[in-house]
């Protein structure tokens, strides 16, 4: 039987270099102490010993693991899995890795994923926070263990920690003002019944566009579900059976809005002539259906890439806490289409 290769270890490197062991060890980690051009000669014998360094004993002696947790909602809509992609890019360019976990919008599981990356050990923790949630004192367990916390889309806004979101009053209010620009008047509104604030200012973007342009905003054309296809479709099916006289709907997300347009053509309604759909999230199906749908453009990338950066930022700075936290709003970008170019 052939004899088991002996693994490589610091030891080897060391005597292969005559340096300390100590040496080659902080070598490998980056130290400040160590010179250029003994990390290059470091780094080159470790690749021609084929050595493989220890992860973990290394984050042990180190204090970092490299690891960042990312925290969703889901990552069923494209819009949360750009981001991430977006982030992504940007911290493995700089070194680390990714964990994600998706919540479910519940809290037992977002406390559940928070817990996972504290006993992870992760460097820092980015997050969107779930939609059932109203109190997070959880989320200040992690400020006091000082672990670095950033928060994109869907932030705490009371909570000192920094954030990347979009200007969700200013959508709501362009996407509205669209409809009206294009001869709408009697526009409903499809929102989420959960208590975030992006759901409120895109609500409040919608009201206050009515409010610009002596349009009155009606109760009965109102409706707050879990945002998904069929709540679309029910909601528009049931502005049809109380015979409300609508023209237009903005809903607050596009798998809602497809829902409406889909019951929309099946009952023979002609979209945009006689009704108008505008949706939000430019989800990817938006552009390939019929007629493609009009929505919001929330640059998902480039938030995940902002995220990434800002979180490099305050890991940089050492003091997670101890400023005034940065919040990035990014603008909103309308996408008019098929489905509400009426004239």
């Amino acid at each position: 039987m052939a004899e088991k290769q002996k693994k490589t270890t610091i030891h080897d490197i060391a005597r292969e270099l005559d340096v300390t062991f100590s040496t080659v060890a902080r070598a490998l980690n980056d130290h400040p102490a160590i010179s250029a051009a003994t990390k290059v000669a470091v780094l080159e014998t470790a690749k021609r010993l084929n050595y493989q360094q220890n992860k973990l004993a290394s984050s042990l002696r180190s204090g970092r693991t490299n690891v960042i947790g990312i925290i969703v909602p889901s990552l069923d809509t494209s819009f949360f899995s750009s981001v991430v992609h977006g982030i992504e890019r940007v911290m493995n360019e700089n070194g680390y890795s990714m964990l994600l976990y998706q919540t479910g919008e519940s809290l037992s599981q977002e406390k559940k994923g928070i817990e996972t990356f504290l006993q992870s050990r992760v460097d820092a923790i980015i997050s969107s926070v779930s939609g059932e949630v109203e109190v997070r004192e959880f989320y200040e367990q992690i400020s006091k263990r000082q672990v670095p916390l950033l928060f994109f889309d869907r932030a705490i806004n009371d909570l000192p920690v920094p954030s990347v979101t979009i200007n969700d009053y200013q959508a709501g209010f362009v996407a509205t003002e669209h409809l009206i620009s294009q001869g709408y008047k009697s526009i409903a509104h499809f929102t989420s019944d959960q208590n975030l604030t992006i759901f409120k200012e895109r609500y409040r973007g919608y009201h206050d566009a009515l409010q610009k342009y002596n349009l009155p905003l009606q109760e009965n054309m109102i409706f707050k579900g879990k945002l998904s296809l069929d709540f679309g479709k029910a909601s528009v099916q049931q502005l049809l059976d109380q015979q409300v006289p609508f023209d237009a709907v903005f809903a607050a997300e596009d798998y809602t809005a497809m829902g409406a347009l889909q019951v929309l053509l099946e009952k023979g309604v002609k979209v945009p002539e006689e009704i108008g759909i505008m949706g939000f999230a430019n989800e990817a199906f938006g552009a390939f259906v019929t007629p493609s749908l009009s929505t919001v453009d929330q640059q998902t990338i480039r938030m995940g890439e902002e995220t990434a950066h800002l979180l490099l930022k305050l890991i940089g700075t050492k003091d997670y806490y101890g400023a005034t936290p940065e919040r990035l709003v990014l603008d909103p970008i309308l996408l008019p289409r098929g489905s509400s170019q009426a004239k």
